[in-house]
């Protein structure tokens, strides 16, 4: 079935967008990186995000079948979408736009959930995992400065 498209002013038919046998090779996913724009900023802020998503990641897998494990492996997987995003350089501006609130309800929600009156009770992975995620925030405010 071929449908219009709009934007190009061609048909593309449907059927070659549903099937398999229209792979791309591994080879040309390798040229679609798009790293040589990153800055040291850019890779420290996914430094960042690989760890915050480590630490959700054990956590999630120690507390599985839960819900909460269940929202901590979701976590997870948008930290490391995220990063796969800025990596082929897929809408970087949204992807900061987004991780922002995204990372900053994470912290908000671990404050209330977590009775931390004093800061001696504060387990190292919890400490690093906030620092990390305090640290991200700033990146990606000023890597959506950057690209205003």
């Amino acid at each position: 079935m071929a449908v219009a498209d709009n934007h190009t002013n061609r048909t593309v038919d449907q059927t070659h967008l549903l099937m398999w046998t229209n792979r791309v090779p591994m080879s040309s996913i390798g040229s679609r990186l798009r790293t040589e724009s990153l800055t040291p900023l850019h890779w420290g802020a996914i430094l960042l995000t690989l760890v915050t998503a480590a630490v959700h990641l054990l956590i999630g897998i120690q507390i599985m079948p839960s819900t909460l494990g269940i929202s901590f492996l979701l976590a997870t997987g948008g930290f490391l979408g995220a990063i796969v995003l800025v990596l082929f350089d897929v809408r970087r501006r949204l992807v900061y736009v987004a991780g922002i609130p995204f990372t900053g309800v994470q912290v908000v929600l671990w404050y209330v959930m977590n009775d931390i009156s004093a800061l001696g009770h504060i387990g190292t992975l919890d400490a690093v995992d906030k620092i990390a995620q305090l640290l991200l925030i700033v990146a990606l405010v000023v890597l959506l400065r950057r690209e205003s």
